[in-house]
């Protein structure tokens, strides 16, 4: 019967997402029980050649930015080589010269890289530097990041261990306060940064670099294949053949490295879909090398959640769809009560994600109980992101193949400055019809479960309504903001 048919896929939903809930609150536990975090070092006698890259790709705004503050390192200019890879087609190329030629005449060692093409995109820069890279380790920065004066001093020390391949620092953000959205993603980053890097280090499971404010080994990324462009996520690709191959990887949660959020949605949604499309086309790249090697049973099966844990997106919007038929069906057809009774006990994978997330912000701030407020916010965002995130997840695994769009960054610091009218926007995705459409819809069933009176769903159904509008609306808004000044 029809009815059995949507309360089974809706059972299957559940549990996939309980399963996923269920290994969060494991790296909680993780995190809790250990809190083993390595701590930044001091070394007078370790101080070997680094190299740091920059890929830099039409970024005016902040290039000038990240080139005198990686000049200012506290580290031996006779040890420090820098190389700015830009691919810029812009004045961003204009920018990179004129401040590789002043820092150059002052006697640092940089250098500027620009390749024909930008075969391989960020992947293809980090590796063609590689090819002339003197330092025995990279460091590596993406164009909005503000690495600390100390930040080689903290993270070089650690390499002392001959085994470590890849040191990854915290990010902190910038602009956190410019608006609800970048206050959001900060609230969701510090759950991955403090919980899920931290638990999976102390555990002794895989971890992966992110992309930017990290230390790499160049043994290390030549041992493991180097950099490959097979992948939108090539950080996340690395990361896991340097571990298959036995590397160790650290994660150092006391020394910050700043950056600026996206606080345009469509700049937002696109960093989401690389970032989700990415890690699914290495799950389907790695897995089958992660269950045929070696590994203990337990890290294969945390790698494999780890890969995996962008595929609850799909199942989220299953749920989206289903809430409105589900609360007809419970109120219309008796005999369906006892999947009801099961259903409740599914609340609880919420209550994981809210274990999770507290624990980070507890970590983080003394007003964390206050902060926590942006739980259900960041919530609703992610049910909103849905409709975003299973386009990615679904062309992944299709191996489907997109190029890489860069997030465009404006220098927006605290709640200070603009993107209306700036260069660089990411145009209006099709998407937004359907989110608007299922904003529409999740209001229905919203209505309805209030007629009912169903008090356990009404929470969750407003959720998906609040997430879906939200991410419509601000995707036509920010839009037009972008075109404004530039008509």
């Amino acid at each position: 019967m029809l009815y059995q048919a949507i309360l089974n896929i809706y059972m299957i939903a559940l549990v996939v997402i309980g399963i996923f809930s269920l290994e969060a609150v494991y790296l909680a536990y993780k995190y809790w029980q250990g809190r083993k975090r390595e701590k930044s070092q001091h070394s007078d006698d370790f101080i070997p050649q680094v190299t740091v890259q920059l890929p830099i790709y039409n970024e005016q705004y902040v290039a000038q930015r990240l080139i005198q503050k990686v000049c200012q390192l506290d580290y031996p200019k006779d040890k420090l080589q820098i190389q700015v890879l830009d691919d810029s087609e812009d004045i961003t190329a204009e920018i990179c010269a004129k401040e590789v030629t002043r820092f150059k005449e002052m006697g640092y060692h940089i250098s500027l890289h620009r390749r024909k093409n930008r075969e391989g995109f960020k992947a293809g820069a980090l590796r063609e530097g590689l090819k002339s890279a003197s330092g025995e380790l990279i460091a590596i920065f993406d164009a909005d990041f503000l690495p600390p004066a100390d930040f080689l001093k903290k993270t070089v020390p650690l390499f002392v261990d001959s085994n470590v391949g890849m040191v990854q620092t915290r990010w902190n953000h910038l602009n956190e306060d410019y608006s609800l959205l970048t206050k959001a993603q900060a609230f969701g980053l510090a759950g991955h940064f403090i919980v899920e890097q931290t638990g999976r280090n102390s555990a002794g499971y895989f971890m992966n670099f992110n992309g930017t404010a990290g230390v790499w080994r160049k043994t290390c990324i030549e041992e493991s294949g180097n950099w490959q462009d097979d992948t939108l996520t090539e950080d996340l690709d690395l990361s896991y053949r340097a571990q298959l191959k036995g590397w160790k990887f650290i994660f150092l949660g006391d020394v910050v490295t700043p950056a600026e959020l996206p606080a345009e949605i469509n700049a937002l949604k696109s960093q989401q879909y690389r970032w989700t499309k990415g890690a699914v086309e290495t799950a389907r790249k790695i897995l089958p090398s992660i269950w045929k090697s070696n590994l203990p049973l337990k890290l294969k099966i945390h790698s494999t959640f780890h890969l995996t844990n962008n595929f609850v997106y799909p199942f989220i919007l299953l749920l989206a769809f289903l809430n409105l038929p589900l609360i007809l069906i419970k109120n219309h057809i008796p005999e369906s009560a006892n999947y009801f009774i099961i259903f409740s006990f599914f609340l609880l994978s919420f209550g994981g994600s809210f274990l999770f997330y507290a624990l980070s912000q507890k970590s983080l701030y003394k007003d964390w109980i206050k902060r926590m407020l942006l739980f259900p916010i960041f919530m609703s965002g992610s049910m909103g992101f849905s409709i975003n995130n299973t386009k990615a997840v679904v062309q992944g695994l299709l191996n489907i193949r997109t190029p890489f769009i860069r997030t465009p960054k404006y220098k927006l610091i605290g709640n200070k400055g603009s993107f209306s009218g700036k260069k660089y926007g990411i145009s209006l995705n099709k998407m937004v019809v359907f989110e608007l459409l299922m904003s529409i819809y999740s209001c229905i069933g919203l209505v309805i479960a209030i007629y009912y009176f169903e008090i356990g769903i009404i929470p969750f159904m407003f959720m998906f309504f609040a997430g879906f509008s939200l991410i419509g609306y601000l995707s036509i808004k920010h839009h037009l903001n972008l075109l404004y000044r530039r008509v």
